[in-house]
């Protein structure tokens, strides 16, 4: 049993429930948004709202959107014949700020490990076979974390893609190992990208 009243306990339990959220930061902001006027409090809810009501996954890629495809999807000036796939949303967004890539992506929604119970089908695998023929898809870039998860990730997808005939090249590594890609500065990213080599 928490050491507050219901109410505050209940919050400071699901604050700590949010990833990188320890107890202390659950507790810090919990109190934070008791002190700050109801409207703040309450407009931090209200996006969390929307946001669960508005926004989805692109049917295609699987990043977030806010139709049935998402903007990256819908541009016509991007090459539809390379992919590049990445983990999780935020990881687009890494690549897409080094402005080397002017492709289309898939979003895995995640990345093998099986510490955590995650294997290839809870991931987005089967979607991403599925669209190589029909997108007309010539180059599959694996821009996973280059991590132990991301790497099994990577050797996994490339080892189902290659007898296809689709080209399948890996982000160089300028990235440190075991790091995360969303930390990674545009610059290294991005001779990452070009640096791009062929899987085997």
């Amino acid at each position: 049993m928490g050491v507050y009243a219901g109410p505050v306990q209940d919050l400071i339990d699901e604050l700590g429930r949010l990833p990188g959220v320890g107890p202390k930061s659950a507790q810090r902001i919990a109190f934070h948004l008791l002190k700050v006027a109801k409207e703040d409090a309450l407009r931090l809810s209200h996006s969390i709202a929307e946001a669960r009501d508005r926004v989805a996954w692109c049917q295609r890629c699987f990043n977030v959107s806010e139709g049935d495809l998402c903007g990256i999807c819908t541009d016509d000036r991007r090459d539809a014949t390379v992919v590049c796939v990445v983990e999780e949303p935020r990881d687009l967004v890494a690549v897409e700020k080094t402005q080397e890539f002017r492709g289309r992506y898939h979003v895995l929604q995640g990345a093998i490990s099986p510490i955590e119970g995650i294997g290839p089908d809870q991931l987005r695998v089967k979607e991403l076979l599925g669209r190589l023929d029909g997108e007309g898809v010539t180059e599959v870039i694996l821009c996973t974390n280059p991590n132990i998860e991301g790497e099994a990730t990577a050797m996994y997808i490339g080892r189902l893609v290659k007898p296809l005939g689709v080209r399948v090249t890996r982000i160089a590594s300028g990235l440190p190992v075991g790091g995360d890609l969303e930390y990674a500065d545009e610059l290294t990213l991005g001779r990452a990208l070009e640096g791009r080599r062929d899987v085997d």
